[in-house]
């Protein structure tokens, strides 16, 4: 009960969201899509936008998120349940692994399928190129070994160019396009980089 605490105290973020009740399928199915193309998280019902807690009844939304997954998500986004019992009544945990089978789609509309990702506490949709990186590599390879002294090299060149495309960071850094197309992602997923595709060739600014 005391970590349940600790976890909602920390509130909202790009791995944490509040949900008072699961009402629109295909609003949540978007926030789950968004959490499996991400770095997973996990969406605690139950708990109202300003951390009060105000109980669900578990099976109920249960059902309803089951509804977001089979028929909102594509494909469907796995989940693992967990109930937590409060004093103030239980909250569903909802946890949701980064996935490895990216991206994942939701359903907007009949016949429009969108992807979206994690960005701070919201879920934003992806434009094409991001949607496309994710695909590059599995979950399972983690960029913790190196990715310091490669972000800190990135920012540095953008620092001292203003603006580079993917050619430009691929020679000024010596990386392999397959790595910087990840890179650059992971960056502008934490949001220490800004993505620019609207013209021929995207390019890559500081935040």
């Amino acid at each position: 009960m005391q970590e349940m605490y600790l976890l909602i105290l920390q509130g909202e973020s790009e791995t944490l969201e509040f949900k008072k009740t699961i009402t629109h399928p295909a609003r949540i199915a978007r926030t789950l899509v968004s959490f499996a193309n991400t770095r997973g998280g996990q969406i605690l019902v139950g708990v109202q936008d300003d951390g009060t807690i105000c109980g669900a009844d578990p099976e109920e939304e249960k059902y309803s998120l089951d509804i977001a997954i089979s028929t909102f998500c594509e494909p469907p986004v796995r989940v693992i349940y967990q109930e937590v019992e409060m004093d103030e009544g239980t909250i569903l945990k909802v946890i949701i692994p980064e996935s490895g089978t990216k991206p994942h789609l939701a359903k907007v509309k009949e016949d429009d399928w969108r992807s979206y990702i994690r960005v701070k506490d919201e879920s934003v949709q992806t434009s094409k190129l991001v949607e496309k990186s994710l695909t590059l590599e599995p979950a399972a390879e983690t960029l913790e070994e190196k990715v310091d002294h490669q972000q800190e090299r990135i920012l540095e060149l953008l620092r001292k160019y203003r603006k580079l495309t993917i050619k430009d960071f691929m020679h000024l850094a010596n990386l392999s396009k397959q790595r910087t197309k990840r890179l650059l992602v992971y960056m502008v997923l934490q949001g220490q980089i800004r993505m620019h595709d609207k013209e021929k060739e995207p390019y890559y600014t500081l935040s």
